[in-house]
Order: structure tokens, then C-alpha cells, then sequence
């Protein structure tokens, strides 16, 4: 019997060195100490008391290895001497109750799984392996004596014996170890974005202001893009919870090397679903048309026919991107209240002003010289604009009533049919084309006060004009998203005549 020991006193296994090969791993049941009734235990060589050997492990005498598993019976952790459970309520694994006749763990006969029919391996991870008569022979020789673990913190937070074991959790209670700093990701450098409304606080990483917990714009809140000769600026506006509208501006050159202007601008329909992407795919599909169609020598008007069909197409097959339908029900349920948005765009080329549309979004012509008239260039497909080509409504009445903007026309899988509309014009003047969504010409109607409020120098600062449009719809209430493009046109030099007359090529 060895001289005991305080079990807290038992030492720790050291971690890996710096040679990569971990050090062997002192376990307690190769140390003397007490037991947790407070009695002596013996050394590792000695056979402890009440131990005897298992008849199935194979050879006379023989008992299974030392599992580490803590249970007061290693040749048989379940509670019988001959391997099958205890009669009546036993306690299995980490204190469980196994109610009576019930085997823990084990097959029909209640042994450990894999240990029927042969020798039980040998231990890994402190756990039997499978045994029968694939398993590997156990080993001969006296056994060790039951684990009794000292459950108390060492230095580094473990308990004593279990630091490089598969179960090193930490004792309860003990502080979380260091992360390796060679492994953790450097945290992300502080946001430097500055609140839009007190202008002060710095915006953390949820899109919130730290100092007055304003939310931050999203992306398609507030968007502003300028090029050489066209701009477009678009705004959710103050009632609505997202910016349904898009846009989008580009410049190419047509065959003959000359430039080419586009802006095409789309408003979702906020009573179907998913307006957003439907005007998104529309702006983005018909501007990547007009740039492939244009430099290859297409003419600006059939372009502009081409770009409305592709964008389209492109807002139909959001509807078979939405949940899951009913196959059993009509083929018209399937495209109810798909994606739909509306669209209007320009194309300045070659002297020719280009403009095409579908729905209730419009172009209006603002000349540079505001002593001549502005015209609006588009009509729109909607219950007021037919109930004044009929004759049954004056202007005035049809749009002030509440059905005035119910559409006619626009794209998605649900429309009645796809019309789109194109006009030709060649301007003998110098001027700027307005291209917007009804949540700008809501609170400019009419092409004469829609001349009052662009800027008069719209040429030569479209994104100065554009903004000044946008803040103009927000200051009459901002009911809905507002989206405008400023298109500057120039007229071509006195003898620069154009490759193009209204109808096509000359």
C-alpha cells in the first residue's frame, strides 16, 4: 500500500513541446491517493478489492482492460461481474438510471455493444471499442485499478489527467482559455461612416447610428450616378419601407464612331410581389441590350423595341423563382400577382432622340431656351390616360380620381399582353430629356411645371438638376420612390447631318 497522497496534488500533463511529439500522459490510477469515500487506494500493480476476473474476456482470469471510464467496476461498468446488467434499476454511463430489465447501451443480452461473442478491444479515448471476433484480443496480465478522477481545476482550467484527452472540456467554473493569436482574425477595423441624421454618431456594423440609434439608409435607399452626359438619381421616398424603383445610364458608340446616350428608369409595381427585383432586372436587362445592339449598327428605334421585349422576358421568369405552386391548380393561378414593374428609357444618337416605354413611367423635353415649350414625350397606359383618349373624362377629372393610376400596361408574366410603345423625334434645339417614375411627375405634372422646376443650366449639371427634382418630390411629401434621369441633347452642328431619319437608316 502506498503512502497517500492528497488527490488535488496529482500532476498534469504537460502540453506538446516544441518538438511536435506530446509528452506521456500521467494518469491517476498510476498514482497513490484516496478514493471519494476516502479510502486508500492501492498502486497500479495491485489487484483491488472486489474486482474479479470476467469470463468473457477471454483467457481464465483475465479481466478487461482499464477503460478510464470512472465506474466502480471495470470489468463490468453496467453493474453485473459477468458482463450483462444488474437485476432490477441499474445506473449506466455518466450517472444515468437505466430502468429495470432495460440493457444500457448494449445489444439484447444487455452487454456492451461489441462485446458479445468475443474479447472487447482495447481502450480508446477512454471508451471500449467494438469487440467480437474482429476486435483486438485483449491483453493479459493484472488489470488496473478503477479511475478515480480529481475533478478540481488545474492550471490551465482542466482537471488533472484530461488536458490532451477526447473529452478535456473544462471544469465548471474555470475561465476560457487564450485563443491562439496565430489563428484568430484580426477583429474588423472601426466603421468610419457618419450618421445622415445627427450627423455626429459613427454607424456600427447593424446599419445604426451609436449615438442616436437612427437606421442607415440601405444601398437602394439613396442612389446617385453620373456619367459624361447623363445622370440619374433615385430615393425611397418618405412612405414607403423600400426603394421599388431602378435605373440605369450608360454610353456606347455607334458604328460610325459616334456617341450614344442611354437611360432607361423602372418602377415596381408595389401590389405584386417582389417589385424590387422585377425593376431591377428590367433597367439592367434592356441597358445590356441597347449597349450590344447599338455599337453593331442597329437602329436606335428597333433597339429600344428589342431592349423592352428582353427586359420583359426578363421580369417573366421571376415568377418561376418564386414558392412553390400547386400543380393541380389552373395555369393562370401560377402567375398570379407575379413580379411586375413599369419602364420608359431614351436613347440619344446620331441627332435622334429615342424614346420607349411601357406603363405610366414618362419622358418629358425641356428646351434649353424655357421661352419655347416643353412637351411630354410619352402616354400612359393607365384608367386616366384611357378614359381621356375616349372622351369620357376631361384630363383634370380623370387624374384626380382614385383609379387614375391603375395601369393598363406593364411588364410580368400577368400582363395581358406586351405592347410596348417607341417614338422617334429629331430636336432642333438644344434641351434636356427627363426620364422618371411617377413619384416625380406626381408633384410636376404637366411638361410646363415640370420646365419651372429643373434647373435652367439641366445641360450642362444633370446630376445637379436630377437631385434638385428628387428633393422637389420630397418636399411636396415624398409619397412614393422618385426617380429621375437628366439626358442633356444636343443639337448636331449646322452640316453634321444624321446617319438616321425618323424611320431608319438614311
Amino acid at each position: 500500500m502506498g503512502v497517500p497522497v492528497t488527490p488535488g496534488a496529482w500532476p498534469s500533463a504537460s502540453g506538446v513541446d516544441s518538438s511536435g511529439v506530446p509528452p506521456r500522459v500521467q494518469h491517476p490510477g498510476e498514482l497513490p491517493g484516496l478514493d471519494s469515500r476516502g479510502a486508500q487506494l492501492p498502486l497500479s500493480g495491485a489487484q483491488p478489492q472486489g474486482i474479479t476476473g470476467d469470463p468473457q474476456a477471454g483467457a481464465a482470469g483475465a479481466v478487461r482492460p482499464e477503460t478510464a471510464t470512472g465506474y466502480e467496476n471495470a470489468a463490468n461498468p453496467f453493474g453485473g461481474a459477468s458482463g450483462a446488467p444488474a437485476a432490477g434499476a441499474g445506473q449506466g454511463p455518466h450517472g444515468v438510471t437505466n430502468p429495470a430489465g432495460h440493457p444500457p447501451f448494449g445489444d439484447s443480452t444487455g452487454a456492451p455493444s461489441g462485446a458479445s461473442g468475443g474479447s472487447s478491444g482495447p481502450a480508446v479515448g477512454g471508451f471500449p471499442s467494438g469487440g467480437g471476433a474482429t476486435g483486438v484480443p485483449t491483453p493479459q496480465g493484472p488489470p488496473s485499478r478503477p479511475a478515480h478522477y480529481d475533478t478540481s481545476p488545474g492550471p490551465s482550467g482542466v482537471a488533472p489527467g484530461h488536458e490532451g484527452g477526447d473529452f478535456g472540456l473544462p471544469a465548471p467554473g474555470a475561465p476560457p482559455s487564450a485563443a491562439d493569436p496565430r489563428t484568430v482574425a484580426p477583429p474588423a477595423p472601426p466603421s468610419t461612416k457618419v450618421c445622415v441624421a445627427c450627423r455626429a454618431g459613427r454607424v456600427d456594423t447593424d446599419g445604426y447610428c451609436e449615438n442616436c440609434g437612427h437606421a442607415q439608409p440601405r444601398e437602394r435607399d439613396h442612389m446617385e450616378l453620373e456619367l459624361s452626359s447623363v445622370a440619374a438619381v433615385s430615393d425611397r421616398g418618405l412612405r414607403h419601407h423600400r426603394n421599388e424603383d431602378a435605373f440605369a445610364i450608360s454610353t456606347t458608340a455607334l458604328p460610325d464612331g459616334s456617341p450614344a446616350v442611354i437611360a432607361i428608369v423602372c418602377d415596381g409595381v408595389s401590389s405584386a410581389v417582389r417589385p424590387d427585383e422585377a425593376s431591377m432586372a428590367a433597367a439592367s436587362t434592356a441597358n445590356e441590350l441597347l449597349l450590344t445592339s447599338l455599337p453593331r449598327g442597329t437602329h436606335p428605334q428597333q433597339a429600344m423595341h428589342e431592349a423592352i421585349v428582353a427586359a420583359a422576358a426578363a421580369v417573366n421568369s421571376l415568377a418561376g423563382q418564386g414558392p412553390p405552386v400547386d400543380p393541380l391548380e389552373p395555369a393562370p393561378q401560377h402567375q398570379l400577382n407575379a413580379p411586375a414593374c413599369t419602364i420608359v428609357g431614351a436613347i440619344s444618337a446620331g441627332g435622334l432622340l429615342i424614346i420607349g416605354w411601357v406603363g405610366d413611367s414618362r419622358a418629358y423635353w425641356v428646351p434649353d431656351d424655357r421661352s419655347t415649350p416643353a412637351a411630354r414625350l410619352t402616354e400612359d397606359d393607365s384608367w386616366a390616360a384611357q378614359m381621356v383618349a375616349a372622351g369620357l373624362m376631361g384630363e383634370d377629372e380623370a387624374y384626380a380620381d382614385q383609379r387614375a393610376h391603375a395601369i393598363t400596361g406593364w411588364l410580368g408574366a400577368d400582363a395581358y399582353e406586351l405592347d410596348p410603345h417607341t417614338a422617334a423625334f429629331k430636336p432642333d434645339r438644344p434641351g434636356a430629356v427627363v426620364v422618371c417614375t411617377d413619384g416625380l411627375w406626381n408633384y410636376a405634372e404637366a411638361a410646363e411645371e415640370m420646365a419651372r422646376v429643373i434647373p435652367a443650366d439641366a445641360a450642362e449639371r444633370p446630376l445637379h438638376s436630377a437631385q434638385v427634382l428628387v428633393g422637389h418630390a420630397l418636399d411636396g411629401g415624398g409619397h412614393d420612390n422618385v426617380t429621375v434621369a437628366i439626358l442633356p441633347f444636343a443639337v448636331e452642328r449646322q452640316g453634321a447631318g444624321s446617319p438616321w431619319t425618323t424611320s431608319g437608316p438614311v
